[in-house]
C-alpha cells in the first residue's frame, strides 16, 4: 500500500490549532496505512502524537493475540471409556504446552454433537459406527457400517463439509451389545442374540436396563428386535435416563425391579466382574464402534500438530488395554484421569 500524502497542516483550517501561534512552524505530515484491525490514525508529527499511535497499535495487537490464544475445549460423553480417551486427549494437548479447558463427562451423543456444531466443545472421542446415527440421510447400509475401513472413511466424508476432521481412530470395537446373568444364559443356552430371540418368543421371562439413548435410537436396540425378530414392551425396559453401562449391569446382576439384561459396551471392564456375558451378534445388526477424536477443522487448521499428538496416543491401544482401563474407572473408583495419565506416562507419551 502506498503512503498518502495530505495538503493537510497544523497550519490549514481545518486543523482544530487554527489559527495558530505565531511561534509554531508549519510542516506537512502525512497519513500512514495501518494494518486492517486498526482505526487509522492521522499522525502528526510530534512525539506525544506517535507514542499514541503506538500504543493503541500495540493494544490491537494484543487484543488479536489473546484471541489466537482461546483454550482448546475438550469433552466427552459419560461412560468411563469415554472419560478416559477425553481425559487421555487433554493431558496430551497439555502436555504439548496447549492450552485447554475440561468438559469431558458432559452428555450423551447428541450433546457432544451440538455442543462441536456450535463451537462449545473443540474436539472430543467419537465412534466410527456412530455415523449411521448422525447421517441418516447418507443410508449407510449394514454392509458398509460393518467395515471399519468404509465406515471411517464414510464418517470423514460426511464430516468435512461441516467442518469437523476425524483422525485416526483405535483399533478397538466398542459396539453396543447385550449383556445378561451367566446363570441365566446357562440354563437357557444363550450365547448370542438369536438365542435371547428365541427364549423371549418362547415366553422367556426378560426385563432388560438400558439409557434413552439405547432404546431409542433405530440403530441400537431397535436395530437387534429387527435384524433377529422380536419385540420387547414397554414393560420388559428399564429406562435409566442418563445411565452408563456399570449402572445397568448392576441392574442386571442384583436383579432389581426384575431386571435381568442389561446394556453394554464391547470393551467394558465390569461384565465379568459382575458375572454377566455379552451375547454375540452373528448377524452383524451393530456397526463397528471404533473410537477416534473428531475435532473442528479450524482449530485443526491453527494447531496442526495436534493430529500427530493424538493419532500416536490412540495407535496405542486394543480392546483388551481398554477393558482394563474401563475397569480401574468402573470397579476401582480411581478417576478417569488418574487412569490416563498413568496409562499415557506409562507409554512415554506425556511427562
Amino acid at each position: 500500500m502506498k503512503e498518502l500524502w495530505a495538503d493537510l497542516s497544523p497550519c490549514t483550517p481545518f486543523s482544530h490549532a487554527w489559527p495558530l501561534p505565531l511561534n509554531v512552524e508549519c510542516r506537512p505530515f502525512r497519513f500512514r496505512p495501518l494494518p486492517s484491525f486498526t482505526v487509522p490514525i492521522l499522525l502528526l508529527e510530534t512525539p506525544m502524537k506517535r507514542l499514541s499511535s503506538l500504543l493503541l497499535t500495540l493494544s490491537a495487537a494484543a487484543l488479536v493475540g489473546t484471541a489466537a490464544a482461546k483454550p482448546i475445549v475438550v469433552g466427552s460423553k459419560l461412560d468411563p471409556e469415554a472419560q478416559v480417551l477425553g481425559q487421555m486427549i487433554l493431558l496430551t494437548l497439555k502436555n504439548a504446552g496447549l492450552d485447554v479447558t475440561d468438559k469431558t463427562s458432559l452428555g450423551d451423543t447428541g450433546v457432544l454433537r451440538k455442543a462441536i456444531a456450535s463451537g462449545e466443545v473443540d474436539v472430543y472421542p467419537e465412534y466410527t459406527g456412530n455415523a449411521v446415527y448422525l447421517f441418516p440421510e447418507a443410508k449407510i447400509t449394514p454392509a458398509q457400517a460393518g467395515n471399519p475401513t468404509q465406515i471411517l472413511v464414510l464418517a470423514r466424508r460426511l464430516d468435512a463439509p461441516k467442518g469437523i476432521t476425524w483422525l485416526n481412530p483405535a483399533n478397538v470395537n466398542n459396539t453396543w451389545v447385550i449383556s445378561v446373568p451367566q446363570k441365566l444364559a446357562q440354563a437357557n443356552k444363550l450365547t448370542s442374540v438369536a438365542d435371547l430371540a428365541r427364549y423371549v418368543k418362547g415366553g422367556g421371562t426378560f426385563k432388560i436396563a438400558g439409557s434413552p439413548e439405547y432404546f431409542n435410537r433405530p440403530d441400537t436396540f431397535p436395530a437387534f428386535e429387527k435384524a433377529y425378530g422380536f419385540k420387547l414392551t414397554a414393560a420388559q425396559k428399564l429406562v435409566l435416563a442418563g445411565a452408563t453401562p456399570p449402572q445397568t449391569q448392576q441392574a442386571a446382576s442384583a436383579g432389581t425391579n426384575g431386571v435381568n439384561g442389561a446394556m453394554a459396551y464391547g470393551t467394558d471392564g465390569t461384565l465379568s466382574a459382575l458375572n454377566l456375558v455379552a451375547l454375540t451378534d452373528p448377524k452383524g445388526a451393530q456397526a463397528v464402534y471404533q473410537p477416534a477424536p473428531i475435532i473442528r477443522t479450524s482449530v485443526l487448521k491453527a494447531n496442526p500438530q495436534i493430529a500427530g499428538l493424538l493419532n500416536k496416543v490412540f495407535a496405542t491401544l486394543d480392546a483388551s488395554t481398554m477393558q482394563r482401563l474401563n475397569g480401574q474407572v468402573a470397579l476401582e473408583g480411581r478417576t478417569a484421569s488418574d487412569v490416563a495419565a498413568a496409562y499415557l506416562k506409562s507409554k512415554n507419551l506425556i511427562k
